[in-house]
């Protein structure tokens, strides 16, 4: 369903000079654009930066910056750069003087515009001294890449007889590859994704979810002419750019004849397509964002992320569906006025378990007993105080101690808990509900009953850069990637993402657990997934679903996510450098769970790539 909000899209108009840039920023105004795209130097004005006196001397290669305020600059105008030069040319001369040109351009360019964009366009593979060049000389505003989303190519040789059919095309992402690699992924270069008259297959277009897509170009001739004679995109091209639109929130440039009559039609029904397909998100703001895992074992949660959790939509009434289910079978309806139940809830935070419990026992009408054991001595001033005010004749004993060190006076039918992390075990909750299983008698109900975390491999160049920033000493030049922030997890609401393979599942833990003593929380499982296309491996995802108890699950797996459920982001976990993945290689994964009586710690190794990434988790007695 369309949003009722209005969205405004921004959309830039690419023009191939500007004779009065006044003038040509107020007729794109008129046009409802927010800004134009133009050469910083005209495309045909030559410089010498070798021979005397010409090199010597300073004169004006361009247009004055008091043309504009610092303030329209930087919000009316995307400056072009490097619109003639050949900076991997085999001939020295002109590689120098390429060089000498588009860094001049540069300079100028951030010399206008600050931290505002620059525009600069990719022709092919061969661009390693072009990405070096570049990427040195683009520090401070954003430079967007073009590139086109198909090889131009591919259309022409379907027309021409001299090309065999097999004859294989460079395909642009390629091109884009070769770029950001040379470019050692730069954080300040994005793509300005150009749409083609031709549309890649859904896999392709899926593998750019995965880059720094900034800008989506749109050139006029991929409209097509409807009944009414108004300019309109195939549903293919309106596919790309509501998926594109939806995932990053891009501006759109717009390529066409400025004599073109239809320009205002053009931006109009750009407008029209983002404003009819746009979707609210409720989690927008959180969009790869990297965020520390918790360790509630470790640390004792604040106020504020008691409430973040407490607002979730779905979660508690899952529970308290799931403990309505229990208690049904637990209790005959027979025996429902003399039989109590009891309950305990380990881990009572702010009491939203002991609520849906309460809920749960008046929906099912059954007599319930309740034990609320917490260890967070701020948080036990709250629960007090509810059942001081709220929950005074309801049966409620609060207990202030960690779930695993408390003897209880009797024990539970059903012990409820809420120690899942994102990938399910990452907050310790096997080692905790181990602990506390002895509260439980051997006929009772752990809910949750089941949990099984999922994996797969990625590329998430927004989420990875942020963990790999956080290896940068300054200067950005001098970096050096160390190991420190790349081995641990993170939590991120992951849209900028492309997902190599499917999830496959990795550990599942089973409560009450059955197993002899002595309990072993330890697992290994070595995994196999294949890549489809040629691309880029940077991480992993990792996920979990859980069995409340029967049918009630709770689940942020991508192919059964609950609906509306926002209490957990996916697990990011990084490699240190990213890897190169062709078509049809296999990325064999091996996991560990390793535990010891005062560490908790995972081991994930890439074997087929020889990358190692140590994932440690933290207990009371924090990290050894």
């Amino acid at each position: 369903m369309a949003s009722e909000r209005k969205i405004n899209a921004c959309v830039s108009l690419y023009l191939d000079t500007a004779y009065e840039l006044q003038k040509e920023i107020e007729k794109a105004a008129k046009l409802n654009c927010q800004s134009v795209t133009i050469p910083t130097v005209h495309w045909n004005f030559d410089r010498e930066f070798v021979r005397e006196p010409l090199r010597s001397k300073h004169g004006q290669f361009t247009r004055s910056d008091l043309l504009l305020s610092s303030t329209n600059w930087i919000n009316q105008v995307i400056c072009r750069v490097g619109e003639n030069v050949d900076l991997d040319s085999p001939i020295d001369r002109i590689r120098k003087h390429s060089e000498r040109t588009i860094l001049q351009e540069i300079s100028f360019a951030e010399h206008l515009v600050q931290h505002g964009y620059m525009y600069t366009k990719l022709k092919g593979a061969n661009c390693a001294n072009f990405a070096r060049t570049v990427a040195s000389g683009a520090l401070k505003g954003t430079l967007l890449v073009e590139v086109p989303i198909t090889n131009p190519k591919s259309a022409q040789n379907c027309w021409r007889r001299d090309i065999e059919d097999d004859q294989a095309v460079q395909d642009t992402w390629q091109w884009w590859n070769a770029f950001r690699s040379y470019a050692d992924y730069n954080q300040h270069v994005k793509i300005a994704l150009e749409l083609t008259t031709d549309v890649p297959k859904k896999e392709e277009i899926y593998r750019w979810l995965g880059e720094p897509i900034d800008a989506l170009v749109v050139p006029a001739n991929i409209f097509l002419t409807n009944a009414n004679n108004y300019p309109v995109l195939s549903k293919a091209h309106q596919s790309i750019v509501t998926l594109l639109y939806r995932t990053f929130s891009c501006h759109f440039i717009l390529k066409a004849n400025p004599g073109d009559g239809h320009l205002g039609h053009y931006v109009e029904y750009i407008k029209h397509i983002v404003q009819h397909n746009h979707v609210d998100d409720p989690l927008q703001g959180f969009n790869d964002v990297l965020e520390i895992p918790l360790q509630p074992l470790y640390d004792n949660l604040d106020s504020a992320t008691y409430e973040i959790f407490e607002r979730d939509p779905v979660k508690y009434i899952f529970y308290q569906n799931a403990i309505e289910q229990a208690l049904t079978d637990r209790v005959p309806e027979e025996e429902k006025d003399t039989k109590t139940t009891i309950i305990m809830v380990v881990g009572g935070g702010r009491g939203p378990l002991v609520r849906a419990a309460l809920n749960a026992a008046t929906k099912a009408n059954r007599r319930v007993k309740l034990y609320v054991i917490e260890k967070n001595p701020n948080a036990i001033v709250t629960l007090t105080a509810l059942i001081d005010e709220l929950w005074k004749d309801r049966h409620v004993e609060l207990i202030s101690k960690d779930m695993r060190e408390f003897e209880p006076p009797e024990k539970a039918d059903i012990l409820v808990s809420e120690l899942l992390g994102s990938f399910g075990d990452n907050e310790l909750s096997p080692e905790c509900l181990d602990g506390a299983q002895k509260q439980l008698k051997d006929n009772g109900i752990s809910i949750p009953c089941k949990y099984t975390s999922y994996i797969n491999p990625c590329f998430a160049v927004k989420v990875h850069s942020q963990a790999r920033a956080n290896e940068c000493s300054a200067p950005w030049k001098e970096r050096v990637v160390s190991s420190r922030h790349m081995e641990q997890m993170y939590v991120a609401y992951q849209k900028n993402v492309y997902h190599i393979d499917n999830p496959q599942p990795v550990f599942e833990f089973v409560h009450p657990n059955c197993d002899p003593d002595p309990v072993d929380n330890s697992r290994y499982r070595s995994i196999r997934f294949k890549a489809s296309l040629d691309c880029v491996l940077n991480g992993f995802s990792g996920y979990f679903d859980t069995v409340l108890y029967k049918d009630v699950m709770l689940s942020i797996h991508p192919f059964t996510h609950t609906k509306g459920l926002a209490s957990w982001f996916s697990m990011f976990i990084p490699l240190t450098e990213p890897v190169q993945v062709r078509a049809g290689e296999e990325i064999v994964v091996n996991f560990w769970r390793c535990v010891a009586s005062h560490k908790r710690s995972i081991l994930q190794q890439l074997s087929s790539q020889a990358w190692c990434v140590c994932v440690w988790f933290w207990d009371e007695f924090g990290r050894v």
